[in-house]
This record gives C-alpha cells, sequence and structure tokens, in this order.
C-alpha cells in the first residue's frame, strides 16, 4: 500500500469522499507494509518508528496543515444542530465562539516542526482525525440506541464497548442527574472537538436534555454550572474514543495485508497486535 491508500481507506470507512480539513498525508511513501499507529505523533515517536524498521506512521490527531485548518471541521456542529431541529442562527452563533478560538490557537503553533521532522528522516506521516472520529461516532450510535432510558444508563452502555472498559477513566454525568429520565439526547462526537457549553446549551434550549461529549473543558463546565444550565452532561473519555475509531481503521488495514502496531492506544481485548 501507499499512504494515499492508507487515507482513502479511512476515508472509504467513514463514507467521505475527500480528505477533511484536519486530516492530511504529510509525507508520501509507497510499498508500506509496517505502520506504527498513535494519537498523537511527535519527533520521538517519528524517530521509534524509524529506529524500529516502520514503513509509516499513521497519527490520529491533526498535526502540520491539518492543525491549522482543524477550525473549519468544528462547522460539523451547525450541521449537527441543523439536523437536530435547532435554527441556523442559533447554530452559527453556538459555534462561533469556539471556531475562533481553535484558530487563534493555532496561529500561536510551531506547526512544521513533526512534519518537517518526518520529511528530513524520510518517514511517511499521516494523521486521520475525523474519518476516524466518524466511524468511532457510529459505533457509539449502535452501543447507546435503545438502552438508555436515564442517564446512568449511557455509561453501562458505552462501557460495552472494549475500549471503554478497559480504559483507566469512566463514563462520568459531571453536569445535571444520573438519575433523570432521558428523553431526548444528543451524542456530539466527531465534529473536531466537544461544543463545550455554548453548544450543549444550544441543545438543551431546543428540546433535549442530556448532550454526550467526549470531554469537556473546566472552564466550559464551570460556565455551565455557573449559569444553572438546565441538562445534562455526560462525558466518555477522551483516549477511549479515539481508540475506538483508530481500532476500527486498524483492522480495515490488517484486512488489506498491513502489519498495524499501535503505542498509547487502548487495544480490544483479545487484540496482540498492539505495540503498547
Amino acid at each position: 500500500m501507499d499512504t494515499d491508500e492508507i487515507m482513502h481507506t479511512a476515508l472509504d470507512l467513514a463514507g467521505m469522499s475527500s480528505i477533511p480539513a484536519d486530516s492530511a498525508v504529510h509525507v508520501k511513501g509507497k510499498d508500506i507494509q509496517r505502520v506504527l499507529m498513535c494519537i498523537d505523533a511527535e519527533q520521538s515517536t517519528i524517530m521509534l518508528a524509524k529506529q524500529l524498521g516502520y514503513d509509516a506512521v499513521i497519527a490520529h490527531h491533526p498535526i502540520g496543515r491539518a492543525y491549522i485548518d482543524f477550525y473549519k471541521v468544528l462547522d460539523r456542529h451547525i450541521e449537527f444542530m441543523l439536523n437536530a431541529g435547532i435554527p441556523r442562527d442559533v447554530a452559527e452563533d453556538a459555534v462561533r465562539e469556539l471556531r475562533e478560538r481553535v484558530m487563534l490557537r493555532a496561529h500561536t503553533s510551531i506547526y512544521t516542526h513533526v512534519t518537517s521532522f518526518a520529511e528530513r528522516i524520510g518517514m511517511p506521516l499521516l494523521n486521520i482525525h475525523l474519518p476516524c472520529d466518524e466511524l468511532m461516532r457510529r459505533e457509539l450510535l449502535r452501543s447507546i440506541t435503545g438502552r438508555v432510558e436515564r442517564v446512568r444508563d449511557i455509561g453501562s452502555s458505552v462501557e460495552q464497548l472494549d475500549e471503554f472498559r478497559r480504559a483507566d477513566t469512566r463514563v462520568e454525568v459531571v453536569h445535571g442527574d444520573e438519575d433523570a429520565v432521558v428523553r431526548r439526547y444528543m451524542l456530539v462526537v466527531a465534529a473536531g472537538t466537544n461544543g463545550g457549553y455554548s453548544v450543549a446549551k444550544a441543545y438543551f434550549e431546543h428540546g433535549y436534555d442530556t448532550v454526550i461529549y467526549l470531554h469537556i473543558s473546566p472552564e466550559d463546565l464551570a460556565r455551565a454550572k455557573s449559569s444553572n444550565l438546565n441538562g445534562n452532561i455526560v462525558i466518555l473519555g477522551h483516549l477511549a474514543g479515539d481508540s475506538l475509531g483508530m481500532n476500527m481503521l486498524a483492522d480495515a488495514l490488517r484486512g488489506k495485508g498491513l502489519q498495524v502496531d499501535k503505542m498509547g492506544i487502548i487495544d480490544r481485548d483479545g487484540d496482540r497486535g498492539g505495540a503498547g
């Protein structure tokens, strides 16, 4: 396989026709047989892969140009909210602050640091973010749908998945009441990052009583509590969620004949392909 084939495998699995802004082939490569898969790629990761004889590194989180353009995929929050019946002006207002914050943060980064190192030592490098998150979103929906009556049921449903059951973090109800009846919930993942206070507020004000994120910042949670936001916020766990999507990609790549070793990813029960 080559790096483009690896990327298009992820896109096909996620039902995407083009590479999203938060994903990229940073250093192209051909005749790839062994890959090291990780959540975050740093110079040390790339050097380790080189020393161990890997043909490519597949990271999850955005690096290089994909980090600069990451803010563009946040508009997926707007798409989700429109599909949930929230008016466009409300959805756009809810995302505006988040989009600006992420864009400005990216401007402070030395975004070429990792990608130029990989290019210099000749290590093919990709990061695949939104496609894997979309795979994770679909699997979470399958796990939750039809199994949630009360807020606490979200945790018991999600923790049937190996990655969440084996994680050191637990599903947490960080705002609201775990015993509350769930009438309408929204799984808000695969939109770049969590929507924070403003996106949760938009859902709560338009008929949803429960919002499910992978994670939330302390600042956004403090806003929710100080404003007595009326609804439940559940966080599932960042590493567990990212591991779920990456494991699904790993399975597909192995099915195409690649050797995929993983570092820092929570393996599924019985998976012997991981390096970490």
